[in-house]
């Protein structure tokens, strides 16, 4: 958790418009709590699909849930962007944005949301990137990165519900 409330030296949001694949919108993100969450379909942990999308209605207006499939660990998201998607729909009902398919771990070719996010020197203090699927970062209204959670918190779990207020 920032619990030295440092913060970042750029803004996450201007990063997630730019790096969104068209589906994020200012008005989306403005003024929300955003939960980053990398994804996969084949996991262990997969059915925090259902949790998340609870965990979005529940907070319709307040938080934002944003999901990034990743196949980097085990394999466990070998599908196009539009399998992926159905996948998400069609067996737990996702209505928060899923982005396409990228690498979440350090290296060429990781995402920029997730360099931001395991930076310290780019979110003031995080230096941990995702252990596994379904690692999850928390995103104050003003782009201040909160609190990493690992996979096996669950998104409906006190650390996570009571942080978003």
């Amino acid at each position: 958790m920032n619990s030295s409330h440092v913060p970042p030296s750029s803004p996450i949001i201007d990063l997630l418009l730019q790096t969104g694949d068209g589906k994020l919108k200012e008005a989306d993100i403005k003024g929300k709590k955003l939960l980053l969450v990398n994804t996969a379909s084949n996991c262990g942990y997969t059915p925090q699909f259902g949790e998340l999308q609870q965990l979005y209605e529940d907070n319709k207006g307040k938080l934002l849930i944003v999901g990034f499939p990743a196949n980097d660990f085990k394999e466990q998201e070998r599908g196009t962007d539009a399998e992926i998607n159905e996948f998400c729909q069609v067996n737990y009902g996702v209505s928060f944005p899923v982005m396409k398919k990228s690498s979440v771990v350090p290296g060429k070719n990781q995402n920029p949301i997730f360099k931001w996010l395991s930076n310290p020197a780019s979110n003031g203090w995080n230096k941990r990137w995702p252990v596994w699927n379904f690692s999850k970062y928390l995103v104050d209204e003003k782009g201040n990165l909160l609190g990493y959670f690992g996979p096996a918190v669950s998104p409906l779990g006190d650390e996570i519900t009571k942080r978003i207020g």
